[in-house]
């Protein structure tokens, strides 16, 4: 038994923890009279990769490259491989992955159980959206091959799917390609909601990656909006990253009211000043938090958590406006917060997350009932405009409000495999 906790580290709870290193002897380990779960990095906000007092399959053993195409970039892999390892692997060859969240230290298939979104929605659509083939195995020993084009039932079950329908041994990926390494990038400061929409709406005919930091403390909405295309750019030194971590556990949180009006302040005027046109690599522009190993530490001993909403475009500056309003209100605040907009094509997944719309992504600190609070205030604003909660980053959403937002989950159901299970399904969906 081992304590595990997800990426927010709101609990550690005991685990059974199972290593799993050979996908053709992976049957003997699942089958078993214990309900397990698939575990690769553990880079989940809330409950949806744990399974307290239960049993994980530890599947970072699980990490072959099996073929690469070079010609049609098409790459098999097992699923436990890093999406680090396969661009490192791939980009001097001219490919890189379509898309990829905030960082790049997850597994593949963690990647596709939560259909992962990146900065391109609108020109690439989610991780699902690019792969060709999954080898699925089902606690009872049954193996599932489903594509896009082959048990699509089964395919649009497992992406978004949060672990669900069984253990993910491999996958296939059209990989995209790209002329090196580097972004040409561009910093613009707005000073309210109607200056963000319109930058996005402006930019993304012409650019592939937008996505904003907004100053959820400010009370205006003002941010700072990004967007990048690659480029071919002249030979240049790598960048010279070098990691550093978040030594120990404070003990309070280093994010709280005394900091975080005076910080997102600093760092919008900064940025304000500094904003121009720059060519960066991609795992700068991409994943600048990658290079602090455990800045979740940063949140104390009660861990934080996230809360990502999306909700249809209609309605998608009131609902931001009125969002912005109870965080104000709450003394609540962030200093990780995302705004941006998704294009128009939902998720192929049943319970894949981003729709046509607008999301918001913010980290809170773990106040207890006090945040909760605000929550739910928040989930009122969301449920009333169509909206839905992002499961990776969940932990603590109502039932009702799953339901809702998330209307083929009856049809995904029929697909679930009885042997797996995890404290967001007992949560959400009662077993």
């Amino acid at each position: 038994m081992a304590a595990v906790s997800s990426w927010g580290r709101l609990s550690h709870y005991e685990h059974n923890v199972v290593a799993v290193y050979d996908r053709l002897q992976a049957a003997e380990q699942l089958n078993t009279a214990t309900l397990g779960l698939a575990h690769g990095m553990g880079r989940s906000y809330g409950d949806v990769c744990l399974n307290p007092n239960g049993l994980l399959w530890d599947t970072r053993g699980l990490d072959r490259f099996i073929s690469f195409n070079e010609t049609s970039g098409r790459l098999v892999c097992e699923a436990g491989v890093l999406l680090r390892d396969i661009q490192r692997l791939t980009l001097p060859r001219g490919w890189l992955l379509p898309v990829t969240p905030g960082t790049q230290l997850v597994t593949v298939g963690g990647a596709i159980a939560n259909d992962v979104h990146g900065k391109n929605h609108h020109a690439f659509g989610s991780f699902g959206d690019h792969v060709k083939k999954i080898t699925l195995m089902r606690t009872n020993g049954e193996i599932i091959e489903c594509g896009p084009q082959l048990h699509e039932e089964w395919f649009s079950a497992t992406v978004g799917g949060i672990g669900l329908t069984g253990f993910i041994l491999t996958a296939e990926i059209q990989l995209r390609r790209v002329p090196g390494p580097w972004l040409e990038t561009e910093t613009i400061p707005y000073a309210n909601l109607d200056e963000f929409f319109e930058l996005a709406d402006g930019s993304e005919a012409a650019w592939e990656h937008t996505v904003s930091w907004i100053d959820c403390m400010s009370g205006s909405g003002r941010g700072l909006f990004m967007r990048a295309n690659f480029t071919d750019a002249d030979r240049r030194p790598q960048p010279k990253n070098k990691n550093m971590a978040m030594p120990f556990v404070p003990p309070v949180s280093l994010v709280n009211n005394l900091t975080l009006r005076p910080f997102n302040t600093i760092y919008y005027n900064i940025k304000k000043m500094q904003t121009r046109k720059s060519v960066l690599h991609y795992e700068s522009f991409f994943y600048p938090l990658d290079h602090l190993l455990e800045w979740n530490r940063m949140y104390g001993p009660k861990g934080f958590y996230q809360y990502q909403s999306a909700v249809p475009r209609v309605d998608g500056k009131k609902v931001t406006e009125a969002m912005l309003r109870e965080i104000t209100r709450s003394g609540e605040g962030s200093f990780l917060a995302v705004l941006k907009t998704f294009g128009h094509r939902n998720s192929l997944g049943m319970l894949g997350f981003p729709q046509p719309g607008v999301t918001l992504a913010l980290d809170f600190s773990n106040k207890g009932e006090k945040t909760l609070k605000l929550f739910d205030r928040l989930d009122a604003i969301v449920n009333e405009a169509g909206g839905r909660v992002y499961l990776a980053k969940d932990a603590r959403m109502p039932r009702s409000l799953f339901e809702t937002g998330y209307p083929k989950l009856a049809d995904f159901l029929s697909y679930r495999d009885l042997g797996i299970s995890s404290a967001m399904s007992r949560r959400l969906m009662g077993y």
